[in-house]
């Protein structure tokens, strides 16, 4: 297999899930004791997040810019942005360098359409809920994203911030979660797509009775099957 690059750091948590799952495979395809050939540049979350509250994506399309060049530079095959919202700079990123890099609503909009669904539920931060770099693709795939209402998509952001990011994974926070993940049910959608990497954390398949997309192992995933084949 070749390397595989990682941008991570958005936060450390959801980088450390990347990085298990990208072994769990290796180990899984050849066997044990083999493990993933992964490069990771590790950003700082406090620097991300304080440029995302200025929005300043301009100075972040250059800082992601760069932490690809030097991916490449150091070997990588094929580069994943270990992170849902930060995929607003993907095109900075493929315009960098020249390997490819995975993207990972088109890698979700696959499984999707692989479970035959048209309407599905969005959670993520702010960003990923309400730009539309991930609705329109999932819109190109021809499929229909529904997200939760104002004060719902507060709460979720709330949580993946001041929690997720930090590890924290609280019960009462889980039921906030799956109580607006019903609501968007009712609504209409067919399945719920983990729109942020650290929401695997702490929503799983057992937990919601519609298929869950799993952001963080769907690009993972893609990105190791891809390096199979470089």
């Amino acid at each position: 297999m070749q390397i595989i690059g990682l941008i991570g750091g958005i936060t450390p948590q959801s980088t450390i899930m990347y990085y298990q799952v990208l072994n769990g495979l290796a180990s899984d395809r050849f066997g044990d004791p083999h493990s993933c050939k992964v490069i990771i540049n590790s950003v700082d979350f406090a620097e991300i997040a304080g440029l995302q509250k200025q929005n300043r994506w301009d100075l972040l399309d250059g800082l992601m810019a760069e932490a690809a060049k030097s991916l490449e530079a150091a070997g990588a095959k094929c580069i994943l942005i270990c992170a849902n919202t930060m995929h607003l700079t993907v095109d900075a990123v493929k315009n960098a360098v020249s390997v490819p890099v995975i993207h990972i609503a088109e890698a979700t909009s696959e499984q999707i359409q692989l479970k035959k669904l048209k309407t599905v539920a969005l959670l993520g931060t702010r960003y990923t809920m309400e730009k539309d770099f991930f609705i329109n693709i999932l819109a190109s795939f021809g499929i229909k994203a529904l997200v939760p209402n104002l004060e719902d998509r507060n709460k979720i952001h709330d949580i993946i911030y001041s929690e997720l990011s930090k590890g924290l994974l609280l019960d009462a926070s889980k039921q906030i979660y799956l109580q607006i993940m019903d609501k968007l049910v009712e609504e209409g959608a067919e399945g719920v797509i983990l729109g942020c990497t650290e929401i695997p954390l702490l929503i799983k398949q057992a937990d919601v009775s519609v298929p869950v997309f799993d952001t963080t192992t769907i690009h993972a995933t893609k990105a190791f099957n891809l390096s199979l084949n470089l």
